[in-house]
């Protein structure tokens, strides 16, 4: 049996992983990467790549915000490759009662300094001309951006692996101890502290954190250049992203830097094939049609599906684990993996040498799972 020794084993390459391996990387730390199967795989190459503000909470807001200010901040140092283009989001409302959603939305976003703009029908027209007439307006969330999240997290890896990271592909972790991670090849690492970020399998490896998997499909057209501006989501999503049905589908399209759209969503609960489902499909991009009826005459060239870590109160899990000392975990973020990737990865990096955060970690500590089961 080998032993190999590092300061920080990072479990997982996906955009969470890599993000926390960079920044440790960037604090001089000796840092592994242990990837089951290929880096930026996983729910990295499965979502949009959408760099989003979402309010459903305000510990949501503030890691969003937070994170959505640091991807900003890098975009002038991000490769060609990773295709970051601060496109804004769309907020798309279908009627009167989804216009009073937009208003409490701009309220909320502006009383906490975040820019956002309400467009009545005409400026909604005008903004994407290829959605359907009759719809009651929306809210342009300017600042929000769209990347090709697989280059991103290859690049941060890259940056990482220039500052001395190892990493160990093709192995899965097992098992982690204090102190050790044990691999599938019989060989372990030894280490202070050991990050699970693991995504939808990170529960296999540290039982008890209660994240479940959560499958959703996408789907892109052929290359169709200015057809769609900006990302577009209906104010729906929010109901099914974050609802209790075991299946959902909503209106969420994204231009792609190539002319291509891709499009979503579906959300489904205890569906553990990775096959397409093409009734879910079906229903994803009637919906889609719904809203942007040209979308009908656009060829779909590929269909896919991803799992995404899901958390009970919708919150990701970051920081320590306390049942198993040195392990932290990173994992949970469902939809908003790539949205707050390096907001997880300042704040497990502060973690860890013990510096005070730029935001509250309080909301995201793995500590409150084990609270609830104490008190269930």
């Amino acid at each position: 049996m080998s032993i190999h020794t590092a300061d920080v084993v990072v479990i997982g390459a996906g955009i969470v992983g890599t993000a926390c391996a960079w920044a440790l990387a960037g604090e001089g730390l000796r840092v592994t990467v242990v990837e089951s199967s290929c880096v930026a795989g996983g729910a990295t190459a499965a979502g949009m790549g959408h760099v989003v503000l979402m309010d459903d909470s305000e510990a949501e807001f503030t890691l969003t915000r937070y994170s959505r200010r640091l991807w900003l901040d890098l975009k002038t140092e991000l490769p060609p490759q990773a295709e970051f283009e601060q496109r804004g989001t769309l907020w798309v409302a279908a009627d009167d009662e989804e216009m009073d959603a937009v208003r409490k939305k701009y309220h909320f976003y502006t009383a906490r300094g975040a820019s956002a703009e309400v467009l009545d029908p005409a400026a909604l027209a005008e903004a994407e001309p290829n959605l359907r007439p009759g719809l009651a307006g929306g809210l342009l969330i300017p600042e929000d951006s769209v990347l090709y999240a697989p280059c991103a997290a290859q690049w941060m890896l890259a940056r990482a692996r220039d500052r001395g990271t190892s990493l160990r592909i093709g192995v899965p972790a097992v098992e982690i101890r204090e102190g050790i991670v044990r691999l599938g090849d019989g060989s372990t690492l030894s280490a202070g502290v050991a990050i699970n970020a693991a995504g939808a399998s990170a529960g296999d490896l540290t039982p008890g954190i209660g994240v479940r998997s959560r499958k959703g499909h996408l789907a892109i057209t052929g290359r169709y250049p200015r057809f769609l501006r900006r990302q577009l989501v209906e104010l729906g999503y929010l109901k099914s992203s974050h609802g209790s049905a075991a299946e959902s589908v909503a209106f969420n399209v994204q231009p792609r830097a190539t002319g291509q759209i891709l499009i979503g969503s579906s959300r489904q609960f205890g569906a553990e094939d990775p096959a397409v489902d093409h009734s879910i499909l079906s229903r994803m991009l009637t919906r889609a049609v719904e809203y942007m009826p040209a979308l009908g005459n656009l060829s779909v060239i590929r269909t896919w599906t991803g799992f995404r870590a899901a958390t009970a109160d919708r919150l990701p899990l970051i920081g320590p684990w306390p049942p198993v000392p040195g392990l932290f975990l990173a994992t949970g973020h469902e939809g908003l993996g790539i949205t707050t990737s390096l907001g997880t990865a300042a704040l497990v990096t502060g973690q860890i040498l013990g510096r005070a955060p730029a935001i509250a970690p309080d909301p995201y500590l793995p500590a409150r799972v084990l609270a609830k089961l104490a008190h269930a």
